[in-house]
């Protein structure tokens, strides 16, 4: 249970006054859902003005705030700026200038022959000095002093800086008093404020140290809530599951393994032969063969009389897979099945029983597996792809499936700088595929620019008349009038006018049986063009495809671009990679697009991402990736995490986790970061 001095906090945000549901709409579109997620929704930075009396004083572009005189209005004619000319202590004039509405409220704020104080942007127009929107006017100079430095948050439309900035004092003011989690001499170390007191100075901007303790909060809280569950999982019993490779001898693969392969096959194995359950991470880059590892580790389970479970993040992968292993495993004679939600009647029933008294031995499939009316006779083994689109809540419900606690083998095919390895993987051993298999064929990266759209459409199209086939790529579903960027559905339209029924579209808002025969018709072969939005980005295997077009790259982060990428380059053919780009690009997509024509090595490419966003977010087209934090920064990350992770295992190992007068504490730093599942992982929770 959540402890209730935290209730104030993870109420919803229309307890807070002036939030209604026309604030609430862009409120939840930030994320913005409760009254905690606004205290942690920190400035982006900060405007800092200087005061001055003499507008001789300041630079252009500088933010001032001054004491000036109204001498004039001058309304324009038609849909021209409203200005109020207004002078300082020594005669200098300045236009405040307004556009549209706005001029009525400069009539109300700036009467003729009054001093007001003023503050904003100083800027020229013509020969004359003007402020545009003047920031705040008042009659006081003291409450406009009070904001020479005054914070700037991130908005979406339907909110502004005041409006935020007055969300934010309120919920502030509903913070409680807490216990410190803090190791005493770490806190003394770095010299951080309390809690509470580092959350006010980090939305005032006073320093880098207060927002340095709400990171470590964060970092420490994520390393608790691993370690907790790394200590559960050595504590449960599993079941050790020795195979004798009856099974794994009738493979007959096409293919010889790479020694990572052989490698990472020989760490599961060892795991799976322990009592306590195997918690693995198998790190592969994109085509470096996990699913033939993950195919090993569940042969090993089924010779040793166990049920094995692969969970996939959607439908269309959790298919693909389905038939690759049903393909690879048939030889052994190992029975394996496909469980999705939409499975229903006689077909369900067939493999709910098949599970219930054990005739099948692998079942693939989506969140549906773990449903509460899906039951087995001895699963244990569980592998999930793409661990990063599950939570850990999620996966445990999974372990929970079998009589005893299944092993569990994670996979992902995003390279993962190790730097943020123990961020996202902390409970988790970790293997790596850090070879590619022998014959696999580089794949041909160019950078084109938007403008020869028209000749990336006929290459597309002598491409399609050779035989062969192509994926094309956009970074949105529909068009957006506000933005120029492609959309799929208006680009699908374009494409299939020229390229006639060879022409098939996917995206995630499609209805899964539209999605499904589009993706049959493509993977056939009936079609030769698949335009999608990055549905596709993980597992979609179709070897005959040899052309990528990806519109836009500029857009994305560099390892959703090497994701896509991979999606060729599966077959023996030559495959060719072409991102288009747009005619504004910042330095670091530059840079970005040059990595891709330079390296296919996932892993380089995740380190090198890491190295050009900084302080950002890691993967995708929001320039980011997905570490699992609000608020730490990467930087933040590289400089507390190990600090963290030691503060962490101190807590665990000397002050007796969470049940001493500190655990009670860390219990509720658990609960306010969101990171429950680790208390749920005690006994009692």
């Amino acid at each position: 249970m959540r402890p209730e001095a935290l209730n104030p906090l993870f109420a919803e945000t229309e307890a807070l006054e002036g939030v209604g549901p026309k604030l609430k709409k862009p409120l939840d579109k930030l994320g913005l859902l409760r009254v905690r997620d606004i205290i942690f929704h920190l400035p982006e930075r900060f405007i800092t003005r200087r005061p001055i009396d003499n507008l001789d004083a300041a630079q252009e572009g500088e933010q001032i705030v001054i004491a000036l005189n109204v001498i004039e209005h001058r309304a324009s004619h038609g849909r021209g700026p409203y200005r109020v000319l207004a002078q300082d202590g020594a005669g200098n004039v300045c236009s405040l200038t307004y556009f549209g509405r706005a001029s009525y409220t400069a009539k109300k704020l700036l009467p003729v022959g009054e001093t007001r104080w003023v503050a904003g942007r100083l800027d020229h127009y013509g020969d004359m000095l003007q402020i545009v929107h003047p920031d705040h006017v008042v009659e006081d100079g003291g409450d406009t002093l009070a904001r020479l430095s005054e914070p700037v948050y991130r908005l979406s439309e339907g909110l502004t800086q005041p409006k935020i900035a007055a969300l934010v004092k309120q919920a502030l003011a509903r913070l409680p008093d807490m216990p410190e989690w803090i190791e005493v001499a770490q806190l003394a170390k770095e010299g951080w404020p309390a809690w509470a007191d580092a959350l006010r100075s980090a939305h005032k901007g006073e320093g880098e140290g207060p927002r340095d303790r709400l990171a470590y909060d964060e970092l420490l809280a994520n390393s608790l809530a691993l370690m907790l569950v790394r200590a559960d999982n050595r504590s449960r019993r599993g079941q050790m599951l020795r195979g004798d490779g009856s099974l794994r001898d009738r493979l007959r693969l096409p293919y010889t393994l790479t020694g990572a392969q052989i490698r990472s096959i020989a760490e599961i194995e060892g795991d799976l032969q322990q009592d306590a359950p195997m918690l693995r991470l198998l790190q592969g880059d994109v085509g470096a063969g996990k699913t033939v590892v993950a195919l090993e580790a569940m042969l090993i389970a089924a010779e040793a009389g166990a049920q094995a479970a692969m969970l996939a993040p959607t439908e269309i992968l959790a298919r693909q897979h389905y038939e690759t292993l049903r393909n690879m495993a048939a030889p052994t004679g190992a029975q394996i099945a496909l469980l999705t939600g939409r499975d229903k009647g006689r077909q369900r029933e067939s493999i709910l029983l098949g599970l219930l008294d054990g005739t099948i031995d692998v079942v693939v499939g989506t969140h549906a597996i773990f449903q509460e009316s899906v039951q087995y006779k001895n699963l244990g083994l569980i592998v999930i792809d793409e661990q990063h689109r599950f939570g850990v809540a999620q996966r445990l419900m999974l372990t929970n499936k079998g009589k005893r606690t299944p092993h569990t083998l994670a996979m992902t095919a995003t390279p993962i700088p190790r730097t943020l390895t123990l961020a996202q993987y902390g409970e988790m051993d970790v293997s790596r595929l850090d070879e590619m298999p022998p014959g696999r064929q580089a794949i041909d990266t160019r950078v084109v620019a938007q403008e020869r759209l028209s000749d990336v459409v006929e290459a597309v199209g002598r491409h399609i008349a050779a035989g062969q086939q192509a994926y094309w790529v956009c970074p949105m579903v529909h068009d957006n009038e506000a933005d120029d960027i492609a959309a799929a559905e208006s680009r699908y339209a374009g494409l299939r006018e020229r390229f006639g029924e060879q022409v098939v579209l996917v995206h995630g808002q499609l209805k899964p049986e539209l999605k499904d025969a589009a993706m049959e018709r493509f993977a056939s072969g009936a079609a030769k063009l698949l335009v999608a939005t990055t549905v596709i980005e993980v597992g979609v295997d179709v070897p005959a495809s040899t052309l990528m077009v990806i519109e836009q790259a500029e857009r994305f982060g560099l390892a959703q671009l090497h994701q896509l990428r991979g999606r060729v380059g599966r077959g023996s053919e030559k495959s060719v990679c072409l991102l288009l780009r747009g005619s504004v690009m910042s330095e670091t997509a530059r840079q970005r697009l040059a990595l891709m024509r330079e390296t296919q090595d996932g892993f380089r490419l995740a380190e090198e991402d890491l190295r050009l966003r900084g302080g950002g977010e890691l993967l995708g087209t929001r320039q980011s990736g997905d570490t699992p934090f609000k608020i730490a920064s990467l930087e933040q990350i590289t400089k507390l995490l190990p600090l963290a992770h030691d503060d962490a295992r101190l807590l665990m190992e000397r002050d007796g986790g969470l049940t001493g007068p500190r655990g009670e504490a860390a219990r509720m730093l658990l609960y306010l970061f969101e990171r429950d599942w680790g208390v749920q992982m005690l006994r009692g929770g």
